[in-house]
């Protein structure tokens, strides 16, 4: 791990799976080479889901990836950074 690398801890809500899924797992995929693990957890009774990513990436590409995933209607995203 470089000296600009952080490990950083994301929480997806997705509140709307039919409409949004989709639209998260292609942001997902353009930055899968920063996500270090995943897991995804439906909700099926509220059409919902939970994803928690484990990252290791500078803050710039972790913001990339959470600003694009907190502009799809429907999603709600948390994270937490290492200094």
């Amino acid at each position: 791990m470089d000296s600009e690398s952080r490990i950083a801890v994301v929480g997806i809500v997705v509140e709307d799976r039919l409409n949004a899924a989709k639209k998260v797992n292609e942001i997902l995929s353009l930055h899968a080479d920063i996500i270090v693990g995943r897991l995804g957890v439906p909700h099926i009774e509220k059409e919902a889901g939970v994803i928690a990513l484990i990252i290791n990436g500078t803050t710039d590409e972790i913001g990339s990836l959470t600003g694009k995933l907190g502009n799809v209607k429907g999603v709600k995203v948390k994270s937490a950074i290492t200094t």
